[in-house]
């Protein structure tokens, strides 16, 4: 069974800047390498070690990502007023009065402090799939807590 990774468009766009930044910077890298090599005994020259590290975690990281893509479900947003990937939601917690606004995105684009909440992630699993005007029970590590949804974008 393959394992599709859900994101969406700005995410899977990202990647793939991600991927064409260090395939740019991969002849600087090899450059780096041959002028380590060319100092002389490998078995001493750190310059040649730190190179070829480099240069196998810039490898490693490519082929990382392109998995990531290859096996990325991308998913466009829809118009029907529930909470799905891609959208944005506002959101008050019940124990204060704070409203705030997070974008549902995909795994590997999760990033709370920027506003990007994962689809399953407790509080994703929570809201998904729901309306405007839903109350929520969420199942986090720490407890259980209630959100509303008060907008969905």
């Amino acid at each position: 069974m393959v394992y599709y990774q859900k994101m969406t468009p700005e995410g899977y766009q990202k990647i793939q800047a991600e991927i064409a930044a260090l395939k740019k910077d991969r002849p600087r890298r090899i450059k780096i390498l041959q002028e380590a090599r060319a100092l002389g005994d490998l078995s001493e020259n750190t310059e040649y070690t730190e190179a070829k590290r480099d240069l196998g975690h810039l490898q490693s990281r490519v082929r990382y990502l392109e998995k990531q893509l290859k096996y990325a479900e991308v998913i466009e947003k829809t118009d029907d007023g529930k909470v799905d990937l891609g959208k944005t939601v506002t959101l008050k917690f019940d124990d204060d009065d704070e409203t705030e606004k997070y974008k549902v995105v995909g795994r590997m684009e999760a990033d709370i402090a920027a506003g990007k909440v994962s689809f399953d992630s407790p509080l994703g699993q929570a809201i998904m799939k729901k309306e405007a005007q839903t109350t929520v029970s969420v199942a986090a590590p720490a407890g259980t807590y209630h959100v509303t949804i008060i907008a969905v974008e």
